[in-house]
């Protein structure tokens, strides 16, 4: 992520010079790769560190840690680190309840709920 970020820059850069070259200019591709490995490296050792510390020890803004996490799918759940998964029973419920609104939508319209909305 990171990587892609300073990529993000750099083609902004190179517009504001008026610099539309279509070849690819040489560039690390390892670089997101392994501060991604960092990250999770740090993450395994202590799955109870803030962003804050996480971007103190990687050098990094705390945005930009932010971003990383989101992309390895990694939620904070009572101050611990976690893999962002949803339970079968969670994917089921979500489902169900998607199904309930659609069944009451195609039995009472738009229409009738403004309607009657604010009656008591």
């Amino acid at each position: 992520m990171l990587c892609r970020i300073r990529h993000a820059e750099t083609g902004f850069d190179a517009s504001k010079n008026n610099d539309f070259e279509l070849e690819d200019k040489e560039h690390s591709g390892a670089l997101k790769k392994f501060e991604d490995e960092k990250l999770e490296e740090l993450l395994n050792q202590n799955r109870s560190q803030t962003l804050t510390e996480l971007g103190k020890m990687l050098g990094e803004d705390e945005s930009t840690v932010s971003k990383c996490v989101k992309v390895l799918e990694i939620i904070q759940k009572q101050g611990n680190w976690v893999l962002y998964e949803l339970k079968p029973r969670d994917v089921e419920r979500r489902f169900l309840t998607c199904e309930l609104l659609l069944q009451r939508q195609k039995r009472q319209g738009l229409l009738h709920r403004i309607v009657t909305g604010d009656e008591k």
